[in-house]
């Protein structure tokens, strides 16, 4: 038998072989192969390097005989490969015994622990064949040594291993294959090739959106100057086609007054032939009192001329109606000109007046805000046409394909909203039209060959128009819609079944298919599959939305049962199985095996049914592609998945070029990845009960399979692929019994949810204002509106992988002594239980009882609400952040919950009074009677004392407008700035601490009365008034005003001389502009005096607000590689003796401020600084970045009161933007390399020990940076 050579790939995550100098090979115990079967391939191709590659066959030969043959292109000339075998359930390999015919020249290794084989040369080639007939051995496995250039291949740092046989116990469900068919190589690719960075952020899009106002029409200009100059309100409205032009109808009142009008871009003279109704059908004739002048009136109708008119140079035809009573229903009408009659297709037209705008054009609501608005009220205007068929509603949609293009990404997701509302049956798809399947065909051809134009042009909006494509069928070439019409007939001719139900679908199907007719001939050959029993035929139509009801509606309906006899089934079943290859081909675009037809051809099999087709293969198709779809299709029923989703993996990866490119078909291609896309999900979804009892490494993998599937199929993916990466690290872990694999595995859990939930917010912004303009706009209920978002995430991968790590999540905690809880505040509480979604909501809430929080969403810089005792949430703060501090300043409970149960049992308790306990790792809670809770519970008092009274003594201008640090006083700058003075010159000689100038105390103030910035004080001054008398706008407004300040000259001269006396750069030295960045800056942290959060916080502790000054801490930026926060006291257990710290890649601001995701954290004991315990490794997906730079620090007098945590309230701004960087941690030192991990964490815990030394063993909180290894000290303050 010929062996089988399938296109091979590389796994999810792999990245190039490895390259290992000849002199570090490891010994053979560090070789044993811990890889998955993914790896264990019986053939395959794989890359070695750039330009090589090495090529597996697996042949039987005779007998129990198996033959190897290796051949790698593009190579030296001194190939050798050094290999070994595995037998069945063993993981060690062993130096193969007798019944393996060595080829020549191969020799044992020195240490015999393996061989060592030389490749034969074939011009560019090297080749080798082994023959085993040994049936003890399952596999062989093998590296490649090029002892001439002392390089080692290897399979992405693991060996190379074929599998031979199937394991025991191993086979495959369905179709029978050879061993050489049960998996599927992946090829040796970098993982970073699949990255994709088109999206455009939402800030982005909605601004393009505004900027690119779509065109106005004739007929929009007209709408216009109704509702502008005569205030009209439009009641009704709607638009029909005349063949190129349109004619829009309206009904409109002002004053009391309800008006006709008619409006149209038709250039020829035109005759409105109307009527009124007052009932459907019906044609009257108007009272002669509310016909236009020049009208004629007939026996049931008038006839009335178009007048000429013109708006902006555009010309067109007007005609309006003044009503006499509002008992009319409608107007229907018909057009003529000159002696040509002119109709809504074979329809009158019909203006109907009961079908009342569901919002108004004016924009008077916000209702439409964040959707392109003319768009959808286009589309609303269009949906009576659209109902007519399939065909109409398509070629209606690749009408407005450039308007939805014109309006960016919100134009996008209205088209996708639309489209998704028909897919799911919300809409009607035929209303009274006969139309020919080919008719649908080509309407869904010009469609989506228009979605295909954009694909090309715009990648950034690549997600959203695969999305779009998702919901239509692809249409096919050809005659594929003719196909249905008349294979139908071929089928009940060939099998006898000319009437009954069969004939009345038949009549359908000539008339109006839909994707309805997928699910009726599924449902047909289910029930001959049962033995015709018509239960089946029922449930098939109902699982999929078809009722019988539904069927009854069709403008050719289908009454009756199948009624088919046993010996009609094999014949039947037969031809129905290739009329779905039809059916499908134009109503599902994300079907499998039509996609792969479609771009591979048809097979002579379906040729022989489908007389006269041919459809030819897409060109430039990568190498054993077709052999890999046909791996594909031949696995698609396997009930283990494993192999199957890697195939589908490895198609979609290697048709990732393909569809960056321009190629020829490109539409086939897209909807041929979608079909793959489609079906990695159904597959895993499948595999969910076999991985009930799985272990954590193939749950582990099956997560990073669908982390690839989502890659693959997200416009910006870089984050995902830095998932991904995290993932196979930590399967690398786990097979290597690293200690650390379960804490590891659980940040990437952690960060993995969080680009789920951020794609979620992503899709729920986009897309959700749309469909609930649209959807009110065509009245679709409000539960399909309300779920749509939620929806269209459910269709994608993003469900399946969360179901997956809340599978996983549980397991890991368990492994890595988690527990169910993370205590950031610990404290005894007793309260009623509030559920909130969001902390931001509420923070400036005062609960009138003690109150236990269960909030969804805290994201770090929130205030703690008054009245509130307990904070509990699945969200993730850093410990150090403002939030926390605030907690435990308040001494409030504040923890996280990692299990959904205990959370759900939590929210369950909604209203009832209850005792919450907190341990290291868990709170134990019990419901109690409201008389157990203590009137001392209340926040303003503390053991029946009230809390301390805080205020603020105004500092005054002592006459300089900067300082240097030898200057620092209490009269002149706040705490941060004399901490790093006094630290200068203190701190051991391997610690740094930045040179410091500032703007001190009073400076603002004086600057603020200055005659050149008088009408900024008297706007500050009216601003302030206002806040006075609680208008908190006026916070912003005060900020924004604040930023139009000129800086005096004596304040730009002191400044420069203070820098530069102190060694540091002034801006000035490179242009007037850097220097107006810098005064930028500085007026922004002046400004944050006003900002929400302080400015509440402080009026929450009574301190008066005016007498806050604010002094500016001015450093020079060190470039960091990582930033930490330290408490020298354990914030979370209160343990003295233990340093707690935080770190993260890049500057400190995604440390305190409110970026998702967290930090990596230890605990170190003051007794032994060399050991420190990391707690969690990190999860941030984003880390800060700058060059060369300087930061202005607010330092204001309120920020180290004692009993208020002041800290974090006001901004720190750096002249310079940062750069925003995707971290990927699998190339981070600090995360991979325990030594470096080591020493670096045991450095930031010694620098916060010396420091707290300094201020004699009192708390302290200090943040700084590392940059090469040495540590920086940029603040610190007692620790609260």
């Amino acid at each position: 038998m010929a062996g089988v050579s399938y296109y091979a790939a590389a796994a999810a995550g792999t990245g190039r072989p490895s390259v290992v100098q000849f002199g570090a090979a490891p010994n053979r115990s560090r070789w044993v192969s811990r890889t998955r079967l993914r790896r264990r391939n019986a053939g395959g191709r794989f890359g070695l390097d750039s330009n090589s590659e090495l090529q597996v066959d697996v042949k039987p030969s005779s007998g129990s005989m198996v033959e190897i043959e290796l051949v790698a292109t593009n190579t030296g000339s001194n190939l050798a490969l050094h290999w070994g075998a595995l037998q069945p359930g063993r993981s060690e390999w062993v130096v193969p015994p007798a019944g393996i015919r060595l080829p020549e020249g191969t020799i044992r290794t020195p240490d015999d622990a393996a061989l060592r084989t030389p490749f034969k040369n074939s011009g560019s080639n090297s080749t080798l064949k082994i023959e085993i007939d040994n049936q003890g051995l399952e596999s062989i496995e093998f590296v490649i040594v090029d002892e001439a250039q002392n390089k080692w291949f290897k399979n992405n740092g693991q060996n190379f291993q074929v599998h031979m046989r199937p394991p025991a116990g191993h086979h495959h469900q369905g179709q029978q294959h050879s061993a050489t068919a049960g998996s599927i190589g992946r090829k040796n690719r970098d993982v970073m090739q699949l990255l994709s960075k088109n999206a455009s952020t939402n800030d982005q899009v909605n601004k393009a959106a505004e900027a690119t106002p779509s065109k106005c029409t004739v007929l929009d200009l007209f709408i216009k100057s109704l509702q502008e100059k005569h205030g009209s309100q439009v009641l009704c409205k709607k638009v029909f086609k005349l063949g190129e032009k349109e004619i829009l109808a309206l009904m409109s009142q002002v004053q009391g007054s309800t008006k006709v009008h008619l409006a149209t871009d038709h250039v020829e003279p035109l005759i409105l032939h109307w009527a009124l109704a007052q009932k459907p059908g019906e044609w009257k004739a108007p009272p002669p009192g509310i016909v236009p002048a020049g009208s004629t009136l007939l026996e049931i109708a008038c006839e009335s001329p178009f007048s000429d008119a013109e708006l902006n140079g555009l010309h067109y035809q007007v005609l309006e109606i003044e009503l006499d009573d509002d008992s009319y229903k409608g107007m229907p009408f018909v057009l003529r000109s000159n002696q040509t009659w002119i109709k809504n297709s074979t329809s009158d037209f019909y203006l109907d007046f009961s079908r009342r705008t569901a919002k108004s054009s004016e924009g008077t609501s916000d209702d439409s805000k964040g959707t392109a608005k003319a768009l959808l009220e286009r589309i609303a205007d269009l949906e009576e046409d659209a109902q007519r068929s399939l065909m109409h509603r398509f070629n209606i949609a690749a009408d407005l394909v450039d308007q939805a293009k014109d309006a960016g990404q919100l134009g996008l997701a209205g088209l996708l909203v639309w489209m998704k509302f028909m897919a799911t049956r919300q809409l009607i798809w035929n209303k009274n039209y006969n139309v020919k399947p080919r008719e649908i065909s080509q309407a869904q051809d010009r469609f989506t060959d228009n979605l295909q134009s954009l694909y090309k042009m715009y990648p950034q909006h690549r997600e959203m128009l695969r999305m779009i494509m998702y919901t239509v069928g692809r249409g096919g070439q050809g005659d594929v819609g003719q196909r249905i019409r008349d294979e139908i007939l071929v089928i009940q001719r060939n099998n006898n079944c000319m009437g009954g139900m069969m004939e009345e679908w038949h009549q359908k199907l000539h008339n109006n298919t839909s994707p309805d007719d997928v699910v009726i001939c599924q449902a047909l050959m289910d029930y001959m599959n049962s033995d015709l029993d018509i239960k089946v035929y029922w449930d098939t139509l109902n699982k999929n939305g078809i009722t019988k009801e539904r069927l009854l509606s069709y403008d050719h309906p289908i009454h009756s049962e199948p009624n088919l006899k046993s010996e009609q089934k094999e014949g039947l079943l037969h031809d129905l199985t290739n009329y779905m290859r039809s059916l499908k081909a134009v109503h599902s675009g994300a079907d499998l095996e039509s996609a792969i037809g479609t771009c591979t051809g048809y097979t002579s099999e379906s040729q022989g049914f489908m007389v006269g087709v041919e459809v030819n293969p897409v060109k430039g198709l990568p190498s054993g592609f077709p052999e890999l779809l046909k791996f594909v299709l031949d696995h698609i029923e396997d009930k283990s998945v494993e192999s199957l989703v890697e195939g589908l993996l490895e198609a979609r990866a290697a048709l990732r070029p393909l569809l960056l490119s321009s190629t020829e078909r490109l539409k086939d291609l897209i909807f041929l990845d979608i079909a793959l896309d489609s079906t990695v999900r159904t597959a895993i979804e499948r595999s969910f009960e076999n991985l009930n009892n799985a272990s954590s490494e193939k749950i582990m993998y099956f997560i990073s399979l669908v982390v690839e599937n989502l890659a693959l199929s997200t416009d910006d993916n870089e984050n995902l692929l830095c998932c991904l990466k995290g993932w196979n690290h930590a399967l690398e872990m786990s097979k290597h019994s690293d200690d650390q694999w379960a804490l590891y595995a659980k940040a990437f859990l952690d960060r993995t949810r969080l680009a789920l939930a951020t794609k979620g917010e992503e899709y729920h912004d986009i897309l959700q204002p749309s469909a609930e303009y649209l959807g009110s706009l065509l009245g679709i209920e409000q539960w399909t509106v309300n779920i749509f978002t939620e929806e269209i995430i459910r269709s994608g991968s993003a469900a399946s992988l969360s179901l997956l790590l809340n599978r996983l999540d549980p397991v890991l905690r368990n492994v890595a002594n988690l527990g169910s809880w993370q205590i950031i505040s610990p404290v005894d509480v007793a309260g009623y239980v509030v559920v909130v979604d969001q902390l931001l909501t509420v923070q400036h809430k005062s609960y009138d009882k003690p109150t236990i929080l269960v909030v969804e969403g805290v994201k770090g810089e929130e205030e703690i609400p008054d009245g509130v005792v307990a904070v509990l949430t699945p969200d993730m703060p850093d410990v150090l952040s403002h939030v926390s501090v605030r907690a435990r300043n308040s001494k409030v409970l504040f923890a996280t919950c990692f299990d959904p149960k205990i959370l759900s049992e939590l929210e369950q308790n909604e209203g009832k009074v209850l005792s919450l306990k907190p341990a290291s790792v868990d709170i134990s809670y019990r419901e109690i009677p409201e008389s157990e809770l203590l009137v001392s519970s209340s926040i303003d008092t503390v053991d029946g004392q009230k809390a301390p009274s805080l205020s603020l003594a105004k500092k005054q201008f002592l006459g300089k407008y900067a300082i240097s640090a030898e200057e620092f006083s209490d009269e002149m700058v706040g705490a941060k700035s004399r901490n790093i003075a006094y630290l200068n010159g203190k701190v051991p000689s391997w610690v740094s601490v930045p040179t410091s100038v500032a703007l001190p105390f009073g400076t603002f103030e004086t600057v603020l009365s200055d005659k050149i910035n008088k009408e900024v004080s008297q706007k500050v001054k009216i601003l302030t008034e206002k806040l006075d008398q609680g208008e908190l706008g006026a916070l912003s407004e005060i900020r924004n005003v604040l930023l139009n300040l000129t800086a005096p000259t004596y304040l730009v001269s002191e400044l420069k001389e203070k820098m530069q006396s102190s060694g540091m750069p002034w801006p000035g030295d490179e242009g007037e502009q850097r220097w107006e960045q810098a005064w930028t800056a500085i007026k922004k942290v002046l400004a944050s005096k006003w900002n929400e959060r302080a400015y509440l916080s402080t009026r929450k502790v009574k301190l008066d607000h005016s007498n806050l000054s604010m002094a500016v801490l001015v450093q020079q930026i060190v470039s960091a590689d990582y930033a930490f926060v330290i408490h020298t006291t354990n914030p979370s257990s209160g343990e003295r003796s233990e340093i707690y710290a935080e770190v993260v890649k890049g500057l400190g601001e995604t440390l305190v401020g409110a970026y998702p995701g967290r930090a990596m954290s230890f605990v170190c004991s003051k007794n032994n600084l060399e050991s420190p315990k990391v707690l969690g490794y990190p999860s941030k997906p984003i880390g800060l970045f700058i060059q060369k730079s300087i930061i202005f620090r607010s330092d204001s007098n309120g920020e180290d009161l004692e009993g208020y945590a002041g800290a974090g309230l006001y901004d720190s701004v750096p002249m310079d933007k940062e750069e925003q960087v995707v971290l990927d941690y699998t190339t981070d030192p600090l995360v991979t390399d325990c030594s470096f991990r080591t020493s670096t964490l045991s450095s930031i815990a010694r620098a916060g020990y010396d420091i707290e030394q300094l201020y004699g063993g009192s708390p302290q909180d200090i943040e700084g940076v590392v940059k090469d290894g040495k540590i920086y000290i940029v603040q610190t303050r007692p620790q609260m």
